[in-house]
């Protein structure tokens, strides 16, 4: 079996991280990418919490051995991602930088934290 190039750690009940992993376009760029939804668990999701990642907090890229959390995370996928593309390109010119990253990164993640208690859905748990 070929192991992905990448693998990016989401949460697969949030409407926004979801179609977030689907419209980036990296294969193109790195290669098979693995796409785990947290919620249902496994390996990688387990090393991440022995880690002490909260994934309620944010998502993660492991790539070559490493584990790139939040704002990290959408920094490196910016820069890895393909510009073609209008959400492609928009993602790269805003994230490529690693301050704008860290700056929106904790917007974002207060919009998806927001979207998911009016949607009901409980957190993770870590």
């Amino acid at each position: 079996m070929n192991d992905p190039a990448a693998t990016i750690v989401y949460d697969g009940e949030c409407p926004f991280c979801s179609r977030y992993v689907k419209l980036l376009r990296l294969r193109e760029s790195i290669g098979r990418v693995e796409l785990v939804d947290a919620r249902q668990g496994g390996p990688v999701v387990d090393e991440i919490r022995r880690a002490g990642l909260n994934l309620d907090q944010g998502m993660v890229l492991k790539m070559d051995g490493q584990l790139h959390y939040g704002a990290d995370c959408i920094h490196r996928l910016a820069l890895l991602s393909t510009p073609a593309g209008w959400f492609n390109g928009m993602s790269r010119a805003i994230f490529r930088s690693p301050t704008a990253s860290r700056l929106l990164y904790p917007v974002l993640r207060a919009g998806r934290n927001a979207t998911l208690a009016a949607l009901g859905r409980k957190p993770m748990g870590g």
